[in-house]
């Protein structure tokens, strides 16, 4: 299994980016998808998911991100407007078993594939 991140870079506080992943090797279907992201110092978090077609977001982050997935393509998106500097952090992709549920409970300890992360810097 492979999931490959791509899209961060550097962006001005108030901007949009917008961060991808490619799985390979996995019943896409059958996983929640989702992104976590880790800031220097700091413990990774949860950002955002989605299974089973419905989307789940931090508090820090709902209004301001959205989640997609294309499964026909095996990606998940992450649109993020209104950046903060807050925001900088390395956003990994993740991959957990959910059998299509639509009441996935995100955690760390449930991931099942990371990729490899992409870093998102806000600053001006």
């Amino acid at each position: 299994v492979q999931l490959q991140a791509s899209g961060g870079g550097l962006v001005q506080p108030w901007g949009s980016l917008r961060v991808s992943c490619v799985g390979s090797g996995l019943t896409f279907n059958g996983y929640a998808m989702g992104w976590f992201r880790q800031a220097p110092g700091k413990e990774r978090e949860f950002v955002a998911g989605i299974s089973g077609g419905n989307p789940t977001y931090a508090d820090s982050v709902k209004d301001r991100f959205t989640i997609s997935r294309d499964n026909a393509k095996v990606t998940v998106d992450l649109q993020m407007n209104s950046l903060k500097p807050e925001d900088t952090a390395v956003y990994y992709c993740a991959a957990a078993v959910a059998f299509g549920s639509r009441r996935f409970s995100w955690s760390m300890n449930r991931i099942n594939y990371w990729g490899q992360g992409t870093q998102v810097t806000v600053s001006s």
